[in-house]
């Protein structure tokens, strides 16, 4: 049988762009090369896509920390008129199907994939609208507020609201005291995150987060726990086991996710009662219905650790995907293997875009007069 032919994105234009890297060279390695032909595409971060040495990042003698992709790989020009142009390598066929590894900005929030949907391309993952409102923590804590799934007191601010740094820091203050949380509403990995402790660090922190985004969020600090579940679609669309974020830092800061590597530990299963753990499977299930998202998705929660009260801090579409991230390690505590996880992925790809085939794009009905 002949293979299917995958395009592993990683890279892109975000300020997770390395932790991409990482994670798009762990899936390439984990597909079935019986079952797949792979190729790793990168896009650097001026937003040019080019083919890496995939049998050198395969094999492990290229590290994708090592990888400059505004030095490396050959350029690469997607088209996305027809589906039998696009990402063509030279002569070669088409790609089959697209496994966008992509973090935060331009490759978790809708933007790409809605390239692919115009590609008419199967492609790995929540569609235009789960992926943009799961990227906008503003929207989607609306969303699930509006659904009676609890989530985080929060505060936003846009850039063109008109208020001043220092009217954001002062109602934030008034809201929340001291401490609370600064961060941009569409990035991930906590970059641009900061906790704020007394108002001299507030104008800074609301600076920085606004270099990331124009949409910044102020959160209620709370004594928490960081609890996480994964969500598989399929029939049914399952939820995991709850692992638990230990870290070592005073928070999960992106320096203890990807700089340190005792800064946190993950622990799976979570020291918590099975009410508890079903609690969390049935919001997590709640959330990815409610946020319209598809294929997978890593849902992190805060427990209030004098309460015990839940809140649902944010959905990652594309979480981190090495063999130690959180959301493969709590499918295979389950039982699915990583490479079973990543075909299972595929598949769901492929069926979904199988099914998407068959609807009607055009009104066969009558024309109205004088057209």
């Amino acid at each position: 049988m002949e293979k299917i032919r995958i395009a592993v994105l990683c890279g892109g234009r975000s300020g997770e762009h390395e932790v991409s890297l990482v994670s798009g060279s762990s899936v390439a390695k984990a597909l079935d090369p019986s079952k797949y032909d792979v190729t790793l595409v990168g896009i650097d971060p001026a937003g040019k896509w080019k083919v890496l040495d995939t049998a050198k990042i395969l094999s492990g003698s290229l590290a994708p920390e090592q990888l400059n992709l505004r030095e490396a790989g050959t350029l690469l020009e997607p088209r996305a008129y027809a589906s039998e142009n696009f990402l063509t390598i030279h002569n070669q066929k088409p790609f089959d199907v697209i496994f966008p590894v992509l973090h935060g900005t331009y490759g978790e929030d809708g933007t790409i994939q809605g390239l692919f949907e115009l590609a008419d391309v199967p492609y790995v993952g929540s569609g235009v609208v789960g992926s943009s409102v799961g990227m906008d923590k503003d929207v989607s804590r609306r969303l699930l507020d509006h659904a009676g799934i609890p989530v985080v007191p929060t505060l936003t601010f846009r850039a063109s609201d008109g208020k001043s740094m220092e009217e954001r820091a002062l109602e934030a203050e008034r809201s929340f005291g001291y401490p609370y949380f600064v961060k941009p509403a569409n990035m991930g990995s906590s970059v641009g995150v900061h906790k704020v402790k007394a108002v001299e660090q507030a104008l800074a922190a609301l600076e920085d987060a606004f270099n990331y985004d124009n949409k910044v969020l102020i959160e209620k600090a709370i004594p928490a726990r960081e609890l996480e579940c994964a969500v598989l679609e399929g029939e049914p669309t399952r939820a995991s086991g709850v692992g638990e974020i230990i870290p070592t830092h005073e928070f999960y800061s992106y320096e203890a996710k990807y700089q340190d590597e005792n800064g946190a530990e993950l622990k799976i299963p979570a020291e918590l009662t099975a009410a508890q753990v079903e609690e969390i499977q049935l919001l997590s299930l709640k959330a990815f219905d409610v946020l319209e998202l598809r294929g997978l998705a890593r849902v992190d929660f805060f427990m209030d650790k004098n309460s015990g009260q839940l809140y649902l801090n944010e959905v990652n579409t594309m979480p981190g995907f090495t063999k130690i991230s959180m959301y493969p390690k709590l499918w295979a505590a389950a039982g699915l293997k990583y490479p079973e996880l990543l075909d299972h992925l595929v598949q769901l790809a492929l069926k979904r875009h199988h099914e998407k085939a068959h609807l009607k794009t055009e009104f066969a009905g009558a024309r109205p007069h004088g057209k």
